[in-house]
């Protein structure tokens, strides 16, 4: 397929940026990252980072992908029906880090365009989900996506943090994921604009995160905290396979199953009818962390 010069700026943004990441990521960890790169039989393909059992991070998984084809799968078509029966491109970079610590909050992010011969569109954001939260750790998350978006229109963090809500809710729970941060679909408009804008929130990626690793890895945690920490994974492993439109566009466009599922973490449980008991950190991160809130009033 002979790539368009949009394609071939936004895949090589996508590409710099999982390098970043998974150099950041491995100095930090002191751990490599195993690198497999694959091919798509329709068309396209991509690059899978993971680091697996590291000195932090239990799995800290980072994707890149281009992919094509004749048409987009169900999945898109349901909110951009008008790109019906067009080809297409798509590329963009993903991760999610499962952190050993239960302090130490589980992360996510990606970052997307899509390109057809008459349309197109970024999406993407990125959202905390911690088990034992810390406010200045939440606060410094968002205002840090908050600044991104800030450079861009003073409209979009609001904006995009209420979709990130609505976005990472397990409705068969009444519960959300995290935290939050951003998420936004569908950014069309002037198109340097929307990329510059994309390229703003992929690179604040790092300083978002980063400093509140540093601040928690070495916490002391106790066996209770890390059965916590499996068993609201659990909840992770639900979203991801029931409602992330990512996890849903890679398996409907045939991508590479390993490469998709790498973001489910590699311990979980599942406990019946678990209840927190009052008082507690666990009770507190239901009663406080997980509510939509407005964390920089």
């Amino acid at each position: 397929m002979q790539q368009t010069t949009t394609q071939v700026q936004v895949s090589a943004h996508m590409r710099k940026l999982q390098d970043d990441i998974a150099t950041a990521i491995s100095q930090l960890d002191g751990s490599s990252f195993r690198e497999d790169s694959w091919e798509r039989p329709e068309g396209g393909g991509g690059c899978s980072r993971v680091l697996t059992e590291g000195r932090i991070f239990e799995r800290a998984g980072v994707s890149f992908s281009a992919v094509y084809g004749p048409k987009l799968p169900p999945s898109i078509l349901e909110n951009m029906p008008q790109a019906a029966d067009q080809p297409f491109y798509a590329t963009g970079v993903s991760l999610v880090f499962h952190p050993r610590n239960p302090h130490v909050p589980t992360v996510h992010m990606n970052y997307r365009y899509f390109e057809t011969a008459e349309l197109f569109w970024f999406g993407g954001g990125a959202d905390l989900t911690p088990y034992y939260p810390r406010r200045e750790d939440v606060v410094h998350f968002h205002q840090t996506l908050k600044n991104a978006c800030d450079e861009h229109d003073p409209h979009y963090y609001p904006r995009f943090k209420s979709w990130c809500d609505e976005y990472f809710y397990l409705k068969h729970r009444k519960e959300p994921r995290g935290v939050g941060g951003i998420f936004f679909d569908y950014q069309q408009g002037d198109w340097a604009k929307t990329f510059a804008f994309s390229q703003s929130c992929g690179h604040s990626f790092l300083t978002s995160y980063l400093p509140i690793v540093k601040r928690r890895h070495e916490t002391p945690w106790t066996e209770t905290e890390r059965d916590f920490q499996l068993y609201r994974r659990g909840r992770y492993v639900e979203f991801n396979l029931v409602y992330d439109r990512g996890t849903i566009f890679g398996l409907q466009t045939g991508g590479r199953t390993e490469s998709i599922l790498m973001s489910l973490p590699p311990a979980v449980r599942w406990v019946y009818d678990w209840h927190p008991e009052p008082g507690t950190p666990e009770a507190e991160l239901y009663n406080v962390y997980l509510k939509p809130t407005d964390w920089l009033a």
